[in-house]
């Protein structure tokens, strides 16, 4: 049995509509990738320079309809991060489903050097997910549990 073998085929089917002749559709770089990587699309010779300690938002050039149900949630490439310190401030930054306008990427410079920006640059990746709408019920008490109201760092470090 191949190891692709067990790979899940109820994939979730996302219309995507280019905004500019220069978008680049998100897309997978592995075949077990749970993220696709979002590009930037500027203009021809356009850059764009983050400055340290400061956000940019980096237009996609795309607009996309999610089905009901679904969220994309943006993330941080692991290689800026840790290379550059160039992350999403809103990680995971969402995108619901009735949103239809142009994608971008909130970028922030955690480095001590500026970073340069330019079209066609992997500036972050996109998670399709699930999602369900909760209902809250108020209640007067809550059932016990060995955490209990535990916070931050109550179960160990």
């Amino acid at each position: 049995m191949s190891s692709t073998s067990h790979l899940v085929t109820d994939r979730p089917v996302v219309r995507f509509k280019a905004l500019s002749p220069r978008a680049m559709m998100p897309r997978y770089q592995t075949e077990l990738a749970a993220g696709m990587d979002l590009h930037a699309c500027l203009d021809e010779g356009q850059e764009m320079v983050v400055a340290p300690g400061a956000i940019i938002k980096v237009p996609l050039g795309f607009a996309v309809a999610l089905p009901p149900g679904y969220e994309a949630q943006i993330r941080p490439r692991s290689g800026l991060a840790t290379k550059f310190g160039v992350t999403v401030p809103n990680s995971p930054g969402t995108v619901d489903a009735d949103y239809r306008g142009e994608m971008v990427v909130a970028l922030i410079n955690l480095g001590r050097e500026p970073f340069t920006v330019r079209h066609g640059d992997r500036v972050a990746q996109m998670v399709i997910a699930r999602h369900a709408h909760a209902e809250f019920q108020v209640v007067s008490e809550l059932d016990e549990t060995a955490r209990g109201a535990g916070g931050f760092g109550s179960t160990g470090v």
